[in-house]
């Protein structure tokens, strides 16, 4: 697992419904710095989170190494992301959050 990288550039990704299913939020931290980014989605769609995770790590293009998401159907756009940041994406076993604790904390905390 990727849980005990010590080097700047391992993210995590998840997201989060809205108030009565009303949009979504796609949260990601970068594992060493801690550092949080997100931005609302209209909805959960494969499309709308892509986009909105694209543009998140655009600007750190160059420190984005890994990616690591649960195995929900709006992170199927992996091959997308690869692509356009050229970057590795892994997913966590199922029903484990304990893979992606920062991620689920910082949700928690927002």
């Amino acid at each position: 697992m990727l849980m005990t990288s010590r080097s700047i550039g391992d993210w995590e990704i998840d997201t989060m419904i809205g108030k009565g299913h009303s949009g979504a939020l796609v949260t990601i931290v970068e594992r060493v710095t801690k550092l949080t980014i997100s931005t609302r989605v209209n909805s959960k769609s494969v499309a709308d989170v892509a986009q909105a995770t694209i543009v998140l790590l655009k600007p750190f293009e160059g420190i984005v190494h890994t990616n690591t998401a649960d195995n929900g159907k709006n992170f199927s756009y992996h091959e997308q992301l690869r692509k356009a940041l050229s970057t590795e994406v892994y997913f966590t076993l199922l029903y484990s959050s304990l893979d992606r604790c920062l991620i689920e904390n910082t949700n928690g905390l927002l």
